[in-house]
């Protein structure tokens, strides 16, 4: 029987201390650029201690930068504010610039060692080595222009550097990690970054998952389950939430929209459930001085007041992460689904700082691009020493990076090549079109790393081809992908399992798509795919395979939504299709026509045989999952 629900959070709670610290994101300067003072970061810190509402439990704060803003390698002002007011710190080391920048927030770290001693060791929790570092150099942070990243190699550099920087300190035995959005964490080319670190840190945001149902009532399943896949692949290490929030304004994402009313929803039923369990950093305090960013995530305005935005006083009834139900944890080391994004854009400016570059505020909050992205960068907020160094990203995940380094990262362009079976189909309607049974071999491409080459071992018919009427199985031209995957389980009709990022397909579990046709698809043709790599050919996913048999693919009348369960699950309006054998290395076209346009569109997979199939929906390269091409 498969267990449903936050199972790799209860997992951490293990790890975590009895009386787990809360805190809120601090940046080194203003959203006008101007220095945060020793005196500023004082008043901050003191007026989250007195926060109504919250029993004066918010007592640490986390830094992305040990450098003050406005000086070479001058200790951070926030040191002796924190020590004024015994305010425990995340100190952040910055990565993602020059080796001369590194190397002044060492020079930074020492002199602060030297300047406060023993009353710095009290103050300091741990020691964070970079920020979204890896998120930025993804397909998804390049994509979405977020600035120079750090690959998995350098960050293990740097962490060991730190270490050795330390070493013979009084500092020496603080916990040093690295804080990345979930999506990094679950790829599995940057795990060497997880073995190096003491902890961990995720970033998650909901809000920027804007190719998903990403309402404020999904806001909770969809945290938790990008918490669940952090701590799935953490080898046994804690896992600190480092940034997670809901903006009080700005631009609707998707379904996210930003209001007071929504950001005290998720307060509740998110940070609520996690603090004084888990090591909270919350986005954020101030955003807003002397002017408001959009989107804006502060829960105080322009004004510093102890008086918040919205009434932060946890319901007596908050359950603890522990014996809560989130959405499905993978059951193996998995990557970012397509469009799932997980923290705001630039947040290196205001007094709540954004993630990564030293320097200023830059950025406003990244956006979709496409219909393979999702929102994910953090919001922008200074953490450095001075210099503009927002990152606002998209799609994925967070980021921010220092704006000198205007340089984009070269492409390595990875070609792989998968067979492709079209289906025949017997229905005529939106894409279910009747096809001819077809096999062709086809090429995917893909951008990662720093270089640029060209891969590839071509198959004896390289060219890609499709049954007559049918679009390519591939994802190199226009594309949908799901917005919702909801599992339902005959073994517990009853239970609506929520928003998951992976397909589960299995004698007793089907899984539920919702596809969303806009209006311009309205005249064009499209292909209901199945997408079904080789293991050895994804880079940022993984599934689990046992069993054999097929599928059975079913149009519903209405869509799902997060509350579906086995029982309530809607009418099947047409059988689109049925694979006798699924394996992997092929694609499927399991029917074609004219495209729905203007409107919402459900899709149910389930198992025949003994089918047990549990996967990552991920665009990245080899695409995995259930999509809809477009021609």
């Amino acid at each position: 029987m498969r267990t449903y629900g936050i199972l790799a959070l209860a997992a951490s709670l293990v790890t975590a201390s009895a009386q787990a610290l809360q805190g809120f994101n601090y940046g080194s300067v203003f959203t006008n650029n101007a220095p945060i003072t020793g005196g500023e970061y004082e008043r901050l810190f003191n007026t989250a201690k007195q926060l109504a509402g919250t029993s004066g439990a918010f007592t640490s704060a986390r830094l992305f930068t040990t450098i003050q803003a406005g000086t070479p390698n001058l200790p951070t002002e926030a040191i002796a504010a924190a020590d004024a007011t015994q305010t425990k710190l995340l100190l952040g080391i910055f990565l993602s610039s020059t080796e001369e920048q590194f190397q002044n927030e060492l020079t930074a770290l020492r002199s602060a060692i030297a300047q406060y001693g023993q009353r710095l060791v009290d103050l300091v929790i741990g020691i964070s080595v970079g920020s979204e570092d890896l998120y930025r150099i993804s397909p998804t942070g390049i994509l979405n222009r977020s600035n120079p990243g750090e690959g998995p190699d350098a960050v293990v550099r740097r962490i060991n550097a730190v270490r050795q920087a330390l070493a013979g300190t009084i500092l020496s035995g603080a916990p040093i990690g690295h804080v990345d959005t979930w999506t990094a964490y679950v790829n599995s080319s940057n795990a060497a970054v997880i073995s190096a670190c003491d902890f961990i840190g995720v970033d998650a945001y909901p809000y920027f998952q804007n190719t998903q149902a990403n309402s404020i009532e999904n806001g909770e399943s969809l945290f938790f389950a990008a918490y669940d896949a952090t701590v799935a692949v953490s080898q046994g290490k804690p896992v600190w939430i480092t940034e997670t929030g809901w903006p009080v304004s700005g631009p609707t994402e998707n379904q996210a929209v930003p209001s007071t009313q929504n950001a005290e929803t998720y307060w509740d039923s998110v940070g609520c459930r996690v603090f004084g369990q888990i090591n909270t950093f919350w986005y954020t305090l101030q955003d807003a001085f002397p002017n408001a960013p959009s989107p804006s995530f502060g829960v105080v305005g322009s004004t510093l007041s102890t008086t918040p935005l919205y009434d932060l006083t946890c319901p007596s009834d908050s359950e603890s992460p522990s014996s809560s139900a989130g959405s499905p944890s993978p059951s193996s080391p998995v990557a970012p689904p397509a469009g799932i994004s997980d923290s705001p854009p630039d947040r290196e400016t205001s007094t709540t700082p954004a993630p990564e570059s030293p320097g200023s505020n830059s950025g406003s909050p990244g956006s979709n691009s496409g219909a393979t992205g999702s929102n994910s960068g953090s919001p922008g907020s200074n953490s450095g020493s001075g210099s503009n160094g927002g990152s606002g990203s998209n799609n994925d995940g967070s980021g921010s990076a220092p704006v000198e380094n205007t340089v984009p990262p070269t492409v390595k362009t990875v070609m792989t090549y998968v067979t492709v079976t079209t289906c025949p189909v017997t229905y005529t309607s939106g894409v279910e079109m009747k096809t001819s049974m077809t096999t062709s071999t086809v090429s995917v491409t893909s951008t990662h790393g720093n270089t640029l080459s060209t891969v590839a071992s071509p198959p004896s018919t390289p060219s890609p081809s499709s049954a007559p009427g049918a679009c390519p199985a591939n994802l190199n031209g226009d594309f949908e992908f799901p917005h919702l995957i909801v599992p339902v389980d005959k073994n517990q009709p009853d239970a609506a399992l929520g928003t998951s990022f992976n397909g589960l397909i299995t004698p007793t579990v089907s899984s539920l798509f919702n596809f969303d046709f806009p209006a311009s698809l309205q005249g064009r043709t499209c292909s209901l795919v199945f997408l079904f790599p080789t293991r050895d050919q994804l880079q940022t996913s993984n599934y689990t395979l046992s069993g054999s048999g097929g599928f059975l693919v079913e149009r519903l009348k209405e869509p799902a939504d997060s509350t579906t369960s086995f029982n309530n699950q809607p009418e099947v309006n047409v059988t689109v299709n049925t694979i006798p054998s699924v394996q992997p290395g092929n694609s499927y076209v399991l029917g074609s026509g004219g495209c729905f346009s203007n409107v919402r569109i459900g899709y149910k997979v389930s198992a025949t045989g003994s089918l047990d199939l549990d996967y990552f929906q991920d665009y990245n390269p080899a695409p995995i999952g259930l999509y809809v091409t477009v021609c």
